[in-house]
């Protein structure tokens, strides 16, 4: 069976009105990074995907909705990654159930998510009032590069580096899309690359993002794609990949991924999202 077969993709649900964990649909990861030749032995990064689902809801002990804002963090080395469409069904599984408080939410979808990912998956719930500023993304912004004859279909010929220079920066790009692999709805994105080592030519890099536009992948595998092919063909000695995807469906997911930085602390929210 095809890995989309396994989802809820391009196909009219029916929403669940009862708690069900089953509707959580776990793709491996595997399958698409034997594609980017990633499987069989470490991966060149660690990182973790930071989801935010702005339409959680549940009832407490006497039956009054509850509203919050879920941030959900899947480790990036988790055997499978959860398929968008049906977090969100799972999430509105929970909009008529009864929970004793905000702890039992949070305990709860932290299991269920943790079982379909496969690895501990960290839960939390913010208030949807709490204060969130938004930010732009740190670095050097590529694109009023002037460009011309774009491909659309990722070309990591554009990658080049002049290994006689070595810089540390860090530069971004809002011009990011690619594609729903079954629905072929488009994902819009930003991606912050930091990186030391030999400076990348920023023109051909602003040519390899945009070479995006037409591609078909999950979010997690876009981004894992542009870290393995920068790596290969600038040799940074320390990179740093994240991308801050807009909303849809009331979610928006964020992959990172680095081989050399902790996890900040907290990561920017984007006026697109």
């Amino acid at each position: 069976m095809a890995w989309y077969e396994k989802t809820q993709l391009g196909v009219k649900t029916d929403y669940i009105h009862a708690y069900d964990p089953g509707l959580l649909c776990p793709l491996e990861r595997r399958e698409g990074r034997e594609a980017l030749e990633l499987t069989g032995a470490p991966l060149p990064f660690h990182g973790v995907d930071i989801w935010h689902n702005y339409e959680v809801s549940w009832l407490d002990p006497h039956g009054k909705p509850q509203v919050a804002i879920a941030r959900i963090t899947v480790p990036a080395d988790s055997p499978c990654l959860i398929e968008s469409k049906s977090m969100k069904l799972y999430f509105n599984s929970l909009n008529q159930h009864r929970f004793a408080d905000r702890q039992a939410v949070i305990d709860c979808a932290a299991a269920d998510l943790s079982h379909s990912a496969g690895a501990s998956v960290r839960v939390e719930l913010l208030p949807v009032n709490a204060a969130c500023s938004l930010t732009t993304l740190e670095g050097t912004c590529l694109d009023d590069l002037p460009l011309e004859d774009c491909d659309f279909t990722p070309n990591p010929g554009h990658l080049k580096a002049d290994q006689a220079e070595h810089v540390e920066e860090t530069l971004h790009s809002n011009l990011l899309r690619s594609n729903c692999p079954v629905t072929g709805q488009p994902d819009w994105g930003s991606v912050q690359i930091r990186y030391s080592g030999p400076k990348i030519n920023r023109e051909g890099l602003l040519r390899y993002l945009i070479s995006f536009r037409e591609h078909n992948d999950f979010h997690e595998q876009c981004v894992e794609r542009i870290y393995r092919d920068i790596l290969r063909h600038c040799t940074p000695e320390q990179l740093t990949v994240f991308a801050c995807y807009t909303r849809r469906g009331g979610l928006d997911i964020n992959p990172w991924r680095s081989n050399a930085e902790a996890l900040p602390d907290r990561l920017p929210r984007l006026s697109r999202q």
